[in-house]
C-alpha cells in the first residue's frame, strides 16, 4: 500500500462480525489494486455478505466485481469468518455512495448528504443537508430544511460520524452520467457501466 493510500484510510469502519470480515478482505483487495468501501452481512434473502469495493479512481465495472468475487471467494473459504451459509455479493458504491474516507467527503462538497452520528451533535444524531466545508477534523453540513431554532450549519467531527451517504438528486445523476461518458470515451468507447451500481453475485457459501 502506498503512503498516499495509507493517508486515505477509511474513517468509517464496521463493528462486530462485519469488522472481522473487513480485516480479512481489505488487504487482499489492496494487493490487487482495489479499495474496500464497506462490508455488510445481512439477513436479507437468507444471509447475504455484501462487499462494496472500488478502484482508487472511484470506478468499478461489472467485470471488476466479477474479478473481486473470484479473488475473495477462496480467501473467504479458507478464513471462514462466517459460521453459517451465506450468499456473496460484490458491488460498486453506486451513485448515492457511502462516504467512508476523508477524500469522499472532500469530493462531496456541495452535495446533498445524509449523516448519522454515534453521539448527539447539536442535540441530534441525524442530519440531512449539503456539505459546505471539510477539513482534516470533520465536515460542516448546511441543513436543507432547518427546524425552528435549529442551527443552519453544523460542524460534524469525523470521529462522531457513524454513517454517511450521498442523496440521489438530479444533479448527482447528471454529473455521474457525464463522468461515465468521459470514462467510456477515455477507454475507447467501452461501456463500463459506471453510471449505475455494478453488482456481481457470487456462489452461495456453505
Amino acid at each position: 500500500m502506498t503512503e498516499a493510500a495509507k493517508g486515505d484510510d477509511r474513517i468509517i469502519r464496521e463493528s462486530g462480525i462485519d469488522a472481522r470480515i473487513a480485516l480479512v478482505v481489505e488487504p487482499v483487495l489492496a494487493a490487487d489494486g482495489y479499495r474496500l468501501v464497506r462490508v455488510r452481512l445481512s439477513g436479507q434473502n437468507g444471509l447475504t455478505l455484501q462487499i462494496m469495493a472500488e478502484r482508487p479512481d472511484g470506478t468499478m465495472t461489472v467485470e471488476d466485481c466479477e474479478a473481486v468475487s473470484r479473488l475473495l471467494s477462496p480467501v473467504l473459504d479458507v478464513e471462514d469468518p462466517v459460521d453459517k451459509a451465506y450468499h456473496l455479493e460484490i458491488s460498486s458504491p453506486g451513485i448515492d455512495r457511502p462516504l467512508v474516507r476523508k477524500s469522499d467527503f472532500a469530493e462531496a462538497v456541495g452535495r446533498l448528504v445524509k449523516v448519522e452520528t454515534s453521539v448527539q451533535v447539536a442535540g441530534r444524531k441525524r442530519f440531512r443537508g449539503r456539505i459546505v466545508a471539510t477539513d482534516d477534523g470533520g465536515v460542516t453540513v448546511e441543513t436543507d430544511k432547518p427546524a425552528l431554532g435549529e442551527d443552519f450549519r453544523t460542524p460534524l467531527p469525523f470521529e462522531t460520524i457513524a454513517e454517511a451517504r450521498l442523496v440521489l438528486t438530479d444533479d448527482l445523476i447528471r454529473d455521474a452520467l457525464k463522468k461515465d461518458k468521459m470514462l467510456r470515451e477515455g477507454h475507447g468507447g467501452d461501456d463500463d457501466g459506471q453510471g449505475e451500481e455494478a453488482v456481481a453475485n457470487g456462489q452461495d457459501r456453505i
